[in-house]
């Protein structure tokens, strides 16, 4: 569906995106994360056409985005951060207005409208000026245009902005729901809509991409955690001895004995490294206080590389 490769942008010496890669699927649900000026908004407003790249390029749903830009835009649909409604127009009149720039027949415009407004719930608030919306509302209305010409790529800029607990869980439904019918691309910073939502998430750290796998992946157990009472000139070596066991690194003293993670060589003998820590642990007649995987949430993984980057 997706395929950028190289993606450049620049302003006179700043770089804001530098070389980026990547290929998404179709109905994948992906979440772009980075700190203000990491360089996702500007990857945003390029996917969509509205800046071209210094250098690189873009393909959607098999076309140029420089040489098919209209084309392009026509299958997409877009939410910006700041939603550009018009706040003197009822939110029916708005999205008809709306219809219209998307090129809908008026044939199908009313149903449309109507369908638009019943998946983001507004059917109460048809009739009323935007301008007396509270934010949660007016953030459905920018959904709703979104999504009125039924497009391949939907591209969400903080969708949940505004919203109370009972509508964001009616947004989190609505994505998925979409998902049956278009690509899905969410920037937020709430990290943890991203876990409930995204099959996949990419990390921009200083216009370059940090990371990039699928919530599976990052759900994976990378390490196991063991506290034993051997100090570390005995215990690294122990370690370090075992099938298996790539590294070992001392952590930081939590509770009764010394604590340590041990890497693995594949992620997958997990389950045979465990047993084999703690026979070894036996056999050299210590005691063992704690022997398990590292939970490593998104939180904790956003973390790591913001540490990178002195931030």
């Amino acid at each position: 569906m997706i395929r950028v490769e190289d993606l450049t942008r620049t302003y006179g010496d700043l770089i804001a995106v530098d070389q980026v890669s990547f290929e998404i699927g179709q109905g994948e649900i992906v979440g772009l994360l980075g700190h203000n000026g990491a360089g996702k908004t500007t990857i945003l407003k390029i996917l969509t056409g509205y800046l071209e790249p210094t250098s690189g390029s873009v393909e959607i749903d098999g076309l140029d985005i420089n040489a098919e830009r209209e084309a392009v835009q026509r299958c997409i649909g877009y939410l910006p951060e700041n939603d550009p409604l018009y706040p003197e127009m009822t939110v029916i009149d708005y999205l008809d207005y709306a219809a219209s720039l998307h090129g809908i027949p008026d044939a199908d415009r009313i149903a449309r409208i109507r369908e638009a407004i019943d998946k983001t719930e507004l059917s109460t608030k048809a009739s009323d000026i935007i301008g007396t919306l509270s934010r949660g509302y007016r953030q459905r209305v920018g959904v709703a245009q979104a999504i009125l010409h039924s497009p391949r790529l939907l591209v969400l800029d903080e969708p949940t902005n505004g919203l109370d607990p009972t509508q964001v869980r009616h947004m989190r439904d609505l994505i998925r729901s979409l998902a049956a019918q278009a690509t899905i691309i969410i920037s937020t910073h709430i990290l943890q809509e991203v876990q409930l939502i995204c099959d996949r998430v990419m990390i921009i750290r200083d216009g370059q991409k940090a990371l990039d796998a699928t919530m599976d992946e990052l759900r994976t157990d990378r390490r196991l955690l063991v506290a034993v009472d051997a100090r570390p000139e005995r215990a690294l070596d122990l370690f370090r001895g075992l099938d298996g066991v790539a590294s070992v690194e001392e952590l930081e003293a939590r509770g009764p004995g010394y604590r340590y993670a041990l890497d693995l060589n594949e992620r997958d003998e997990l389950g045979e490294a465990a047993p084999l820590v703690a026979g070894r642990i036996a056999a050299e007649g210590l005691k063992l206080y704690a022997l398990q995987p590292e939970s490593r949430d998104l939180e904790t993984i956003f973390g790591e590389i913001s540490a990178q980057e002195g931030r």
